[in-house]
């Protein structure tokens, strides 16, 4: 079987939505080939826009004259990310998952514009680049220079790169948000603006306006994040249990609802049989996005500040651990109703530990004990007698 010759559309590209092979517009999009060569399946750039170009390289090909970007021993950047993404799946949550994906398809669109095919490809100063065009904050810039090292490592241990290229990227300094918990009056606030909210709204709007304060009941009583909140299922609740997820030792986390809350579930109608807050059709991160935008203005109509960061929805959370620290419960235990590691749970929330609090106070009460110019009434009260000196 010869190699097809095709090209290769961008987004960009007015022949992007035809079919591979289907004849459109003219354009500059770089020329692919595509078939069986040396008893293998390929499918590779031929680095060039020029038609006449494009098919002496085949011929080439063909008749041993070239070697292919697929040669042994290297990926093609493309089938790397599938790859990695199909590990992922099978063991991490889907949140972490849309992260990668993400990163994935910024990948390979700046490698498509470079004329770049193979992983092995991107060395520290095309990732520099490839940085360089991100338009994210410092925090967001950790978070994917971190997957972008995961993903060389994962490259790594299936030996198609020797090294690691991505952990000499220096990465920003993270900007820490602290920890911004509703207040007793805050929350009240927000509960009133819930019902003036349902009371205001047209009538085909009431509904929704009565399923965003049993969401934010939900969120601030069950510690749940909003992506896994709108996504709550009847068969997660077990009397006044809520499922929250499987450990690594398979073990079930589970926490315990107030009443009023499980009242509230009961009397909000169901989107679906089985579906509180979303039908599960589409995208879910569409209806989170939905969420967070009324949660936004309910926040706006409640005179209520969002904090260091856009994640208004947070706040709720972040008031859920506070409450049961400031309660005495353990970090540890915290850390498990959260899914978070107790090392993430004492950098967010270890200010709020009443235990932890009270020891600094006596702390520094004893230390004060020892400071003689304190005990001697500070400066020399004979200077006090001179008065001020100009």
């Amino acid at each position: 079987m010869s190699l097809i010759l095709y090209r290769r559309h961008k987004e960009t590209c007015p022949n992007f939505t035809l079919a591979r092979y289907a004849r459109g517009k003219s354009c500059k999009c770089k020329f692919w080939a595509d078939g069986v060569l040396d008893g293998k399946e390929v499918r590779f750039s031929l680095k060039t826009r020029d038609e006449k170009e494009a098919k002496i390289k085949v011929h080439a090909l063909e008749n041993g004259g070239l070697t292919t970007t697929n040669e042994p021993g290297k990926k093609a950047l493309a089938d790397a990310w599938q790859d990695m993404i199909a590990d992922l799946e099978t063991r991490a949550s889907y949140e972490t998952v849309r992260k990668y994906k993400l990163l994935e398809r910024q990948m390979i669109a700046f490698a498509q514009d470079n004329g770049l095919t193979d992983l092995e490809e991107f060395d520290l100063d095309r990732l520099n680049k490839f940085r360089q065009g991100w338009k994210d904050g410092r925090r967001t810039s950790k978070k994917k220079v971190e997957r972008l090292r995961a993903l060389f490592n994962f490259a790594i241990a299936c030996k198609w790169v020797s090294e690691n290229p991505a952990k000499h990227i220096k990465v920003p300094k993270d900007t820490f948000c602290p920890t911004m918990p509703l207040t007793d009056s805050e929350w009240v606030r927000l509960l009133t603006a819930c019902d003036n909210l349902q009371l205001t709204a047209q009538p085909s709007a009431k509904l929704g306006a009565h399923r965003l304060k049993t969401l934010v009941l939900l969120m601030r009583y069950s510690g749940l994040r909003i992506s896994d909140a709108v996504s709550l299922t009847t068969d997660r609740l077990d009397g006044k249990r809520l499922y929250l997820y499987t450990q690594k030792t398979k073990t079930a986390v589970y926490t315990v609802l107030p009443d009023f809350v499980l009242q509230a579930l009961e009397a909000t109608p169901k989107v679906t049989e089985t579906r509180f807050f979303w039908t599960g059709n589409g995208k879910r991160e569409t209806c989170v996005c939905d969420y967070q935008e009324k949660l936004k203005n309910l926040f706006k109509a409640a005179g209520i500040v969002k904090g260091g960061s856009n994640a208004v929805s947070h706040r709720l959370r972040d008031t859920f651990a506070t409450a049961l620290l400031q309660a005495g419960v353990p970090m540890d235990r915290v850390a498990v109703l959260l899914g978070n590691s107790v090392q993430v749970c004492e950098k967010r929330y270890s200010a709020w530990t009443d235990k932890r609090q009270k020891q600094l106070e006596s702390d520094l009460e004893s230390a004060w004990k020892f400071d003689t110019v304190t005990q001697n009434g500070g400066t020399n009260p004979v200077q006090f007698a001179k008065g001020p000196v100009n």
